[in-house]
């Protein structure tokens, strides 16, 4: 049996934790995913609405901005951990409620 160094067992380590974190982290999603298509199909109220308040940051040419500010808007939300179906989770959305578009 070879005998290994500190690096070599270190490297072998780290592979193991990087691929556990990736493993766990698709689980994750694809279990989310699983529940979010479940409540579509029941209709248990997947998706919700959120109102936000967008604001335009324009450039100008002497380096400062301007800030142009909309009027709130609803956007929808999905109930879920990760962004699926195109929308941002409601929870990240609540606590994002100013939405900088920058120019």
């Amino acid at each position: 049996m070879p005998v290994r160094t500190g690096r070599q067992i270190l490297a072998r380590v780290l592979r193991r934790a990087f691929a556990g974190v990736v493993l766990t982290t698709a689980l994750v999603y694809a279990i989310d995913y699983a529940v979010l298509r479940y409540r579509i199909a029941t209709n248990h109220s997947p998706f919700g609405k959120i109102t936000v308040r967008p604001y335009y940051a324009v450039p100008e040419k002497n380096h400062k901005t301007e800030f142009l500010f909309n009027g709130p808007e609803d956007q929808t939300c999905v109930h879920s951990l990760f962004p699926q179906e195109g929308d941002s989770p409601c929870w990240y959305l609540s606590r994002h409620r100013d939405q900088r578009i920058d120019l």
